[in-house]
């Protein structure tokens, strides 16, 4: 028997079977339960480990029976194992909280409702390419806990999601970054967006005036969340509508940045690697974050014009008669979807749909009009679809397959206008997630 207590984790995914492992390694009694299938790839992980787990039922009298739990951030705390453990007084925390106790390493918090994962990528790449030892975890890539107990970084970028902020305390960003804020999930939040919004300002806390706080000036429900809260950190807005005094800014299609005096970096729009007004944001966070740790203004433009964006956002598929195929399957809710959208330059057939998280489309309406041509849902029930733009588009048709959506988009499709998988849903009604959906898709595409 260990002799650390028993810690157990709910939810045998990449960040539960990386907690156990560094939970193993820390001594402690170690248990994983999952309440769904273990897919083979964890299922051998664990076993390699030596851990004990169960899959397909919570058995509460092997949990309850715990000195902490560490949960998956896809369980809400509604569940009835997690109602349990808080009324017994157990702590229950998230992967990220549990492996930052052991290590020293400095983090950089990337949050918000959309662009976290590119602009945790291209935070990730700027650093790397200027010689920092830094690692990339959190809702992206290899798990933290693992990464904490195999590795030696000085810094880790970690994409950190609401459901993550939920279930962290103790926890501190050395950096923390707020992108936006806009109705997701919102399930889980009483269907109230403050809720949602003061889960996103968890972000923030514990941070002294030591630390660093980089939030977008622009985005109106971040600067509602931010009158209630009085950041200790240092702050750095950015902007592309004002000039700001430390930060970033955007002024006739140069980007500014200086977060200390007589030390500028500036760069063209054109040059960024990232292209849409969506991405001169995540650009100018990136940017900041870099400034922040003093790396050079050379090394900074050189990576965030050589930056190759994330599989499955905007992503080009290819170009046939004349027609552009575009991959945006991680747009999984309205908001990705209105910058997917806004980015466009040519006429769209758009090909949306799949589970409705209590999507609200009017925000979608103006761009649909001026942009899109048809709209081809790709989901078990496209009701809502239809009643939303029925009177925006001349063309919506149903499709159940990746294959029969790209096959009608390109018959609805002529030279020179582009097809756009952007679906503002989530994909578990016919597809295991965005990847599977997206990859299917590009394979549909090459079958053209």
């Amino acid at each position: 028997m260990a002799g650390q207590g028993r810690v157990v984790i709910l939810g045998a995914g990449e960040s539960g079977v990386g907690a156990a492992k560094l939970a193993m390694q820390k001594g402690f009694d170690v248990f994983v339960s999952d309440y769904g299938v273990i897919t083979d790839k964890y299922k051998a992980a664990l076993e390699k480990l030596g851990v004990a787990f169960e899959s397909e039922q919570h058995s509460e009298e092997l949990i309850l029976n715990a000195i902490e739990v560490i949960k998956s951030p896809g369980i809400p705390a509604t569940a009835p194992i997690i109602e349990k453990l808080l009324a017994k007084g157990i702590s229950v925390v998230s992967e990220i909280e549990f492996a930052k106790r052991y290590t020293t390493a400095k983090t950089i918090c990337i949050t918000g409702s959309n662009g976290k994962s590119t602009t945790s990528l291209l935070t990730y790449h700027i650093l790397r390419n200027a010689g920092v030892n830094v690692g990339l975890a959190g809702n992206i890539g290899q798990s933290f806990a693992a990464q904490v107990a195999d590795e030696e970084f000085d810094w880790y970028v970690l994409e950190i999601s609401s459901f993550m902020l939920d279930d962290m305390f103790q926890f501190k960003a050395d950096v923390a970054v707020l992108l936006n804020i806009t109705p997701d999930h919102l399930d889980r939040y009483d269907y109230k967006l403050e809720n949602y919004a003061a889960s996103k300002m968890r972000i923030i806390q514990n941070q002294t005036s030591a630390d660093v706080f980089i939030y977008c000036a622009d985005d109106e429900e971040s600067l509602k969340a931010l009158k209630g809260v009085l950041p200790l950190a240092k702050t750095y807005p950015f902007s592309i509508v004002k000039k700001v005094d430390q930060g970033a800014y955007l002024q006739d299609d140069t980007i500014h940045i200086h977060t200390e005096p007589n030390n500028e970096l500036t760069m063209s729009i054109s040059d960024l690697a990232l292209q849409g007004k969506h991405n001169i944001y995540n650009s100018m966070a990136s940017g900041i974050v870099a400034k922040v740790l003093e790396l050079r203004n050379d090394t900074i433009r050189e990576s965030m014009g050589n930056f190759k964006n994330i599989e499955h956002r905007l992503e080009h598929v290819a170009k046939i008669s004349g027609i552009d195929f575009i991959n945006d399957s991680k747009a999984t809710n309205v908001n990705s979807t209105w910058y997917a959208l806004e980015s466009m330059t040519t006429d769209v057939v758009l090909i949306m749909g799949g589970v409705d998280k209590g999507n609200d489309y009017n925000m979608l309406k103006d761009l649909v009009k001026s942009k899109v041509k048809a709209i081809v849902c790709l989901g078990k029930d496209n009701k809502r679809i239809h009643d939303a733009f029925e009177d925006d588009v001349e063309v919506i048709v149903n499709t159940f397959s990746a294959e029969e959506a790209t096959q009608i988009a390109f018959h609805l499709a002529k030279r020179g206008d582009a097809v756009l998988l952007s679906p503002a849903c989530a994909s578990f009604d016919l597809f295991k997630n965005y990847e599977d959906r997206g990859n299917q898709f590009k394979a549909a595409v090459k079958e053209l």
